[in-house]
């Protein structure tokens, strides 16, 4: 344990040093968390009854997205892990006394965790300070923030369990942007990126909601948001831990048989 510790320390130091890069990223997003939520507003005036979220959550959920993006999207890949399969320089990475998944796994945990870090605060704070219901609001229920922090570390592992997946599959194939333009355009709509998932019609909607996608930002924003309450509550999180399971058991599973067959370099 103290080995893949010591990866995840590195590799969170390591992101905490691209600060002007996080301003940037900080600016972009409130920017654009901005225009959203005016562009809904929008919407809202015309015709508010037939919204299936009240503008207040919709405004808590396009902050908590923005404040939690690099958190969260699909798209913020590792491309040394890409090239490291590509070029043959993942045996490297395999004469290490580690397992190659579990290694990667907390790198990548930790790569989103200090992006995540380093954004959040000053768009939680600034959108804190928006006058209602442009801005963010805080549950006032105790367990409301329990089930969003349990909901968003199920959340944290499922996304990157799913990237996890998407990098064995590179052993497949002879180059990675085909998978990881499919998998970030599949992930932009399903998980709710696009326009949060209540917004999605009747049929479709439910589909969508029980993809692996959905069990991603959709579950704890909307939780915080007041817009998932009591029993959706413990069905979401069930569902969430349903989907970490599979992703990891798959991601595994890609390893272990992708390791046997590997060729490096003609050796």
């Amino acid at each position: 344990m103290k080995k893949y510790l010591s990866f995840f320390r590195i590799r969170f130091l390591h992101g905490l040093q691209y600060r002007t890069a996080a301003v940037s990223g900080m600016v972009t997003q409130f920017v654009w968390g901005a225009m959203e939520i005016l562009l809904f507003r929008a919407f809202y005036q015309a015709d508010s009854s037939s919204f299936p979220m009240t503008f207040q959550a919709l405004s808590t959920y396009v902050w908590l997205q923005q404040a939690f993006l690099a958190l969260y999207m699909a798209w913020f890949w590792e491309m040394e892990l890409f090239d490291s399969i590509t070029t043959g320089n993942v045996a490297y990475e395999l004469c290490r006394p580690v397992r190659l998944y579990n290694m990667w796994y907390v790198r990548s945990l930790a790569v989103r965790l200090s992006k995540a870090v380093l954004r959040c605060m000053p768009i939680l704070i600034a959108a804190l300070l928006l006058p209602k219901p442009y801005g963010l609001t805080l549950p006032s229920h105790a367990g409301t923030w329990f089930f969003t922090v349990l909901s968003m570390v199920l959340a944290l592992f499922i996304v990157t369990a799913l990237n996890m997946v998407v990098y064995m599959s590179v052993f497949y194939t002879i180059s990675s942007q085909g998978i990881r333009l499919i998998v970030s355009s599949l992930f932009d709509f399903f998980s709710g990126a696009v326009i949060p998932l209540p917004f999605l019609p009747g049929n479709i909607g439910a589909v969508v909601s029980l993809l692996p996608f959905a069990s991603i930002q959709n579950v704890p924003f909307r939780i915080f948001g007041g817009d998932l309450s009591g029993r959706e509550i413990y069905l979401s999180l069930s569902l969430q831990i349903f989907w970490l399971l599979v992703m990891l058991a798959a991601g595994r599973a890609m390893e272990r048989h992708a390791l046997k067959h590997v060729v490096i370099q003609g050796g």
